[in-house]
């Protein structure tokens, strides 16, 4: 189905010239027991060591792994996610599709991620998070209803201004 398992990860080193030479991939990737990879897929093999997938993870369609990434088991991810070099996925996670998580950070246990949702920190165990960047689920929430009522407070507050203004 397209699926690129081994492929090697993205890499580069800047050298004395500013210019980006290839680090070797030299590790490889595991697939536990139960393992489930969609259509057109890719994940990378380590730089050194090993990318992991633990038992009853499951992906969907175009998903990208990179190298070093550990994911633990019965973790489920929706298609178009990109998870960044190094990152660690604890178990029991939820992560929607269109989700983008940068590298060298560690998602605890029983986590969920909201479709479309931008992840820059580490994120500690049963948080449910939405946004880009990611807010606690009920903050973003909160937050979306003022900002979809943004230009009817603007309307207000530029009368607000005027009344003032003309008194």
């Amino acid at each position: 189905s397209g699926v690129i398992l081994g492929a090697d990860g993205f890499g580069f080193t800047p050298d004395e010239n500013g210019e980006f030479t290839k680090v070797p991939q030299t590790g490889n990737v595991i697939l536990e027991d139960h393992v489930d990879v969609g259509a057109g897929t890719t994940i990378d093999r380590a730089t050194l060591g090993s990318t992991i997938l633990r038992r009853g993870v499951k992906l969907d369609n175009q998903i990208q792994i990179a190298h070093n990434v550990e994911i633990g088991q019965n973790t489920v991810i929706a298609a178009q996610t990109g998870i960044a070099g190094s990152t660690k996925i604890g178990s029991n996670c939820m992560i929607g599709g269109q989700v983008g998580i940068v590298g060298h950070i560690t998602i605890g246990n029983n986590v969920r991620i909201q479709a479309q949702s931008g992840i820059g920190r580490n994120v500690k165990d049963n948080e449910t998070l939405q946004g880009s960047p990611a807010l606690n689920y009920g903050d973003y929430n909160k937050s979306y209803v003022h900002f979809k009522n943004l230009p009817s407070l603007i309307q207000r507050l530029n009368k607000i201004e005027k009344n003032l203004n003309d008194d």
